[in-house]
């Protein structure tokens, strides 16, 4: 029988975010109802890795820590809204240690707090969860929010497993979804597509970074392993063995211009021996590949590539209203990487570290805002009449035209305002052609919605990097290269078929003619 229930505070995500806001929003006394598009504790990002988070004892040194990283942040981030974030993420740690999480601990027997083996952390935190009262739904993905007079009033989606449809009603909607690899193969990004993206959009929310999702990740031999950490001790070749010169280049500038010319080598000759073990142990996921193909990578040379990562480790998702989380759209809110990380790293990757501590941050003030929210709403919900807001269904077949413009590293790593307007092009015919591809159920509707939100990620994304007439950061502009003190300020679009930078609020056929 299909599901169709009434909730306060509706979760949609499954990760770290997702978690803490489901918990947080219990506490406010609400009924609180996760659905997960995969299984609680195993889907995202996150789940298959391990994570330092970002994370100082005192206060002292988190506002060193902040001043150190936003120094870095070519100029976008912002110190005291780092230092917050930094705040709520030490107190959600040591709210972990009191639950009982066991950390690792340090040759002194001392506990190591800032690590977190994902698996044994998603693990404990689907327990938390559950024991905070919220009911689960696992292998439910939401397809689309429902609105009443402008009002977030809940979401539809399918339940995986027998192909039903599901309707739950809610007062306040946290979209904890994470971002969007363009279909690209990494760790835990199967199910990254965007959706939250083209949610909150459908809803009349604005996005802000997207220009800032041009992060790739270094990966040995056609892997998914993007742990990045490790080549910070590595030495880069070419095939003949000549050695790759760093120029105090970033690292994946240096393998990108390299590979343009021919394959690129890399090999862990700097990793102190003490640490090897503690790699294979704390890590094991880095090691793995290379185990299987019989490679010690600490003595013998590998061919490496680079893999797209997105927003997920790039910037870019939903603009929040400060530290409420809400997206500017009465009764939803955002947290995790399917919110802007803008005012938290700036214009270069949060990595693991910062996207750790800012999943705890975020999460925590999206549910406790949504609790309050639904708490100061009543019951009003579960009578107004709602509609659907999700308008959008794509032929899957789109997915291809999405990893073809934003996969290829002359495309999307190194960027042209002729490359940018051809790819915008290509993007938006498949965006027009297939957007009326209705009647779809089950998967078959699932596959489409999330088609078409890899295909509207895809166009934010180079709308806000043809907008942002300069380089800065991960966005790299070959005919622009210099910083513009202009452009030292968030970019934001909205908007589906008609897309509009909100920055000035001018069209974005504007931006393209100009």
């Amino acid at each position: 029988m299909p599901l169709d229930l009434v909730t306060d505070v509706l979760v949609i995500g499954g990760g770290p975010a997702a978690s803490w806001a489901a918990i947080e929003a219990a506490r406010t006394g609400v009924r609180v109802t996760l659905v997960d598009k995969g299984y609680l504790g195993t889907s995202g990002a996150a789940a298959p890795t391990g994570l330092g988070t970002w994370w100082a004892p005192t206060k002292d040194g988190r506002r060193a820590t902040a001043e150190r990283r936003v120094a870095r942040s070519f100029g976008v981030a912002d110190v005291p809204w780092a230092v917050h974030t930094l705040d709520e993420a030490h107190n959600g740690l040591t709210q972990l240690a009191a639950w009982g999480y066991p950390f690792p601990t340090d040759d002194a027997g001392e506990r190591y707090i800032p690590n977190l083996r994902t698996a044994d952390y998603m693990h404990f935190m689907r327990r938390r969860v559950r024991a905070a009262g919220v009911r689960v739904y696992d292998h439910h993905p939401a397809l689309e929010l429902i609105v009443a007079d402008g009002v977030v009033s809940g979401a539809s989606g399918i339940a995986r497993q027998n192909d039903e449809t599901w309707q739950i009603r809610a007062a306040a909607i946290v979209l904890a979804t994470g971002g969007c690899v363009f279909g690209e193969r990494v760790h835990g990004a199967a199910g990254l597509t965007g959706d939250g993206y083209l949610m909150a959009v459908e809803a009349g929310a604005t996005l802000s970074g997207m220009e800032f999702s041009a992060q790739y990740g270094i990966v040995p031999f056609q892997t998914a392993s993007n742990k990045g950490l490790i080549y910070s001790w590595a030495t880069f070749s070419r095939e003949d063995g000549t050695p790759i010169d760093d120029n105090g280049e970033d690292r994946q500038v240096l393998v990108a211009r390299a590979l343009s010319d021919g394959p690129v080598y890399a090999r862990f000759d700097n990793v102190p021996a003490a640490l090897q073990n503690d790699l294979r142990v704390g890590q094991p996921n880095i090691l793995l590949p290379f185990d299987r193909a019989g490679i010690n990578p600490f003595e013998e040379r590998f061919p490496v590539m680079l893999r797209c990562e997105g927003t997920v480790r790039g910037v870019g998702g939903i603009r929040l209203d400060g530290d409420s989380c809400a997206t500017g759209v009465p009764g939803l809110f955002a947290a995790g990487d399917a919110a802007s990380r803008e005012r938290l790293t700036g214009a270069i990757s949060g990595g693991g570290g910062p996207n750790s501590a800012w999943a705890i941050a975020s999460g925590v003030w999206a549910g406790r805002s949504a609790g309050a929210f639904a708490r100061y709403v009543g019951r009003h919900h579960e009578t107004r009449v709602a509609q659907p807001a999700g308008r959008t269904r794509l032929d899957p077949a789109a997915v291809g035209v999405v990893k073809a413009e934003m996969l290829p590293l002359d495309r999307n790593f190194f960027r042209t305002g002729r490359t940018l307007v051809r790819s915008l092009a290509n993007l938006g015919d498949a965006w027009a052609n297939l957007r009326s591809a209705g009647g779809l159920a089950g998967v078959a509707a699932l596959r489409s919605r999330e088609a078409a939100a890899m295909t509207a990620t895809a166009r934010w994304s180079y709308a806000a990097a043809l907008h942002r007439t300069e380089s800065r950061g991960m966005h790299r502009r070959l005919d622009a290269p210099a910083m513009d003190p202009a452009f030292a300020r968030p970019v934001g679009i909205s908007g589906l078929d008609a897309m509009r930078i909100v920055r000035d609020e001018a069209p974005l056929a504007e931006a393209l003619a100009s």
